[in-house]
């Protein structure tokens, strides 16, 4: 059974100010990389045997930072976890998208990645891992939007809030019959943090 752990990117200025990132390249910001030190420090004492992220810079200085403490197993980017592509609303705050478009943006064409193609390609991920690492330990890193559709797909049964955190840590055995989520949006290294 392959177990699969997703790791939200750490946090980026466009994370603070409520903009939409999607595919835009976004870097993390000086929060993001300590974050990405602490999840790092956290992991380092997991057993995991590759790593995969995604090419949007925020998610793949997020994965560097993790391998830089198990500089010994294998580092892969894969196109496929980059995050929901946003359309024109990418860039944009909530209240920009509201003044331009109006209170009812959401029910606009917006031009989103569509659904079934989010979930075709984090499927076709996930069957190539199962296919290349089977029975281990394999952590994901990739985007908020992403992951939370992913694991509702990989758990259906499953009540899971749509908010991922940043860095957070979610880890999903892969069975035949049911997927079992283990750990959900755990965020306990950063609480380690001083003050």
């Amino acid at each position: 059974m392959t177990t699969i752990g997703f790791v939200r990117h750490g946090v980026t200025a466009w994370n603070k100010e409520g903009r939409a990132q999607g595919t835009t390249d976004v870097p993390l910001d000086d929060e993001g990389i300590e974050m990405a030190e602490h999840v790092a420090d956290r992991i380092q004492y997991e057993e995991w045997d590759v790593i995969y992220t995604s090419p949007l810079i925020r998610a793949k200085k997020t994965a560097e930072i993790i391998a830089e403490k198990q500089p010994e197993i294998d580092f892969f980017v894969d196109k496929r976890l980059g995050e929901i592509g946003g359309g024109i609303i990418e860039g944009t705050t909530e209240e920009e998208r509201v003044a331009k478009w109006g209170t009812d943006w959401r029910s606009k064409d917006m031009g989103f990645e569509p659904e079934d193609v989010i979930i075709s390609r984090g499927m076709s991920f996930i069957e190539d891992v199962k296919q290349a690492h089977p029975g281990k330990r394999v952590l994901v890193v990739s985007h908020g939007g992403f992951i939370s559709r992913l694991i509702n797909v990989l758990v259906p049964k499953g009540e899971f809030s749509s908010d991922i955190g940043n860095t957070s840590v979610t880890v999903i055995e892969m069975q035949d019959n049911e997927n079992l989520c283990h750990l959900f949006n755990c965020m306990k290294h950063l609480e380690m943090r001083e003050v």
